[in-house]
Order: C-alpha cells, then sequence, then structure tokens
C-alpha cells in the first residue's frame, strides 16, 4: 500500500509540477471554475427565496449537494482526467505506451495525467461549505468520506463507459454523453423526481450515490446508507477494472486500423 501512494503521489507530483508552469492559466481556469459553480449556487439560493423546501430539501442540503458534486469531480477528473479520455486513447493505439510500462495499465492510465480546471471544483466545494452550511467536525468528516466515495464512483462510471470502445469502436460521443447526464442528474435533489427516474439513478446511472445519498449521510448518519455508499463505489470499481481489463485483450489482440473504424 505504501509503495502504491508512492507511486500515485510522484505522479501527481509531477503532474502539478508541469501544470504550474503556466501558472496565469492555472489561476485563470481555476476562477474560471469558481464563477460557474458559484452562479449555479447563486441560482438555488433565490431559488429557495420563493420554494424554502423542495420535497424536504433545504437550501442547505442543496448546497452541500454542490459542494459534494464538485469535489467528486474536481477529484475524479481533476486528478484522473484520463479516465473521460479512455476512448480516444484506445482509438487511436495510444494505449501501446503504458502496456509497456512494469505498473497496471489501468492505474497508470488514471494517474498520468491531471486537469488544472476541474481541480478548481474540489476547492470551490469546502469554501461553499464552509461559508452557507452550519457545520461540525462529525459532519465535516462524513462530507469527507462520502465526496471520496462518490469520486471513486464517478471515475469507475467513465472507465466503464470508456471502456466501450474496446468493443464496439469509438465510443467517444457515447461516453462523453453518459458522463453528462450523470453529472446533469447529479446537480438536482432526487426527491424531484418520480420513482422510475429514481430506480435509474440509483443502478444504471448512479447519480443518486453521487449526491443524494452523501447529502444524507451528512444531514442524518445512517450506517446502512453508508454501507450502500461504500457498496455502489466497491460495485462500479469492480466493474470497470473487469470490463477494462478484458477490453485491453481485445485491443492487444487486434488491429489498429479495425479499432479506429
Amino acid at each position: 500500500m505504501a509503495k502504491f501512494f508512492a507511486f500515485v503521489g510522484a505522479y501527481l507530483k509531477v503532474n502539478l509540477a508541469a501544470a504550474l508552469e503556466y501558472r496565469a492559466s492555472a489561476v485563470s481556469q481555476v476562477l474560471g471554475m469558481f464563477i460557474n459553480d458559484g452562479l449555479w449556487v447563486m441560482f438555488w439560493m433565490l431559488y429557495f427565496t420563493k420554494f424554502p423546501v423542495i420535497r424536504g430539501w433545504t437550501l442547505e442540503d442543496v448546497v452541500v449537494m454542490w459542494a459534494v458534486v464538485t469535489v467528486s469531480v474536481g477529484l475524479a477528473m481533476g486528478l484522473t482526467f484520463n479516465a473521460r479520455r479512455i476512448p480516444e486513447l484506445v482509438a487511436q493505439g495510444q494505449l501501446d505506451y503504458y502496456l509497456t510500462l512494469p505498473k497496471d495499465v489501468l492505474l497508470h492510465l488514471l494517474v498520468s495525467r491531471i486537469s488544472i480546471f476541474n481541480l478548481g471544483d474540489m476547492l470551490f466545494g469546502p469554501v461553499v461549505l464552509v461559508l452557507l452550511v452550519k457545520l461540525t467536525w462529525a459532519r465535516v468528516a462524513v462530507f469527507l468520506v462520502a465526496s471520496v466515495l462518490a469520486a471513486i464512483i464517478m471515475m469507475a462510471f467513465s472507465v466503464l463507459t470508456g471502456s466501450l470502445t474496446f468493443y464496439m469502436g469509438n465510443s467517444e460521443t457515447l461516453s462523453a454523453q453518459l458522463f453528462n447526464t450523470v453529472l446533469h442528474f447529479s446537480t438536482y435533489p432526487a426527491p424531484i423526481f418520480d420513482t422510475g427516474v429514481k430506480v435509474v439513478l440509483f443502478t444504471l446511472i448512479p447519480a443518486g450515490f453521487i449526491s443524494t445519498v452523501p447529502v444524507e449521510l451528512v444531514r442524518e448518519f445512517h450506517w446502512m446508507q453508508f454501507l450502500e455508499l461504500l457498496g455502489a463505489a466497491a460495485l462500479f470499481s469492480g466493474l470497470a477494472v473487469v470490463v477494462f481489463r478484458h477490453g485491453l485483450k481485445r485491443y492487444e489482440s487486434g488491429n489498429l486500423m479495425m479499432m479506429r473504424s
């Protein structure tokens, strides 16, 4: 485990150093993300001046939801940006580089690129949480753990959908649409949807585990809900690894021109 964290930490240090070579650009990207996220929070604040409660959710719940989503996006896409680039890398044959390295291909792929733009999300979450939510140390701890688990689910879902390229050719558009769908539904309270949509949000499109469950845990912690979130993170991570590794065998034995078609 120590070697694992040392490996990831070394990659992160190098990637951050490379990104910060252009500090003005990095700062402008982070500020741009702050402004974008802040506008959405302002929208909800204005909304709740007219409607104080939405099916049991208050403004504080929605703020927690945005904090969780932004932190999880920042962790998942900021630190493992290549999770979203799998279709592109597979279709263009760029996985060949990772196949020559001694570490696990998927691990190497995920940590080899970061996104400063998305790291702005990760910084926005704690700021809005401190400014607008009544906090205790227990709530902060639950928020951090739930956000990490939500980030794992988001990253795993990206790997899972991106791996479709191994089986159906370039799925870059489909993968992007599925990711945007998860992100979109994660920014709305699940109680506003009917039962059928909720089922989808907790199965095929795990948006409910990325936003709703963490909010409910921060509001009032229940071990059963926490275990459900933990189980969802383990399930989607396991599926992502299995599907990617199975697809990688097709990539290794397949013709690159067939992959590009």
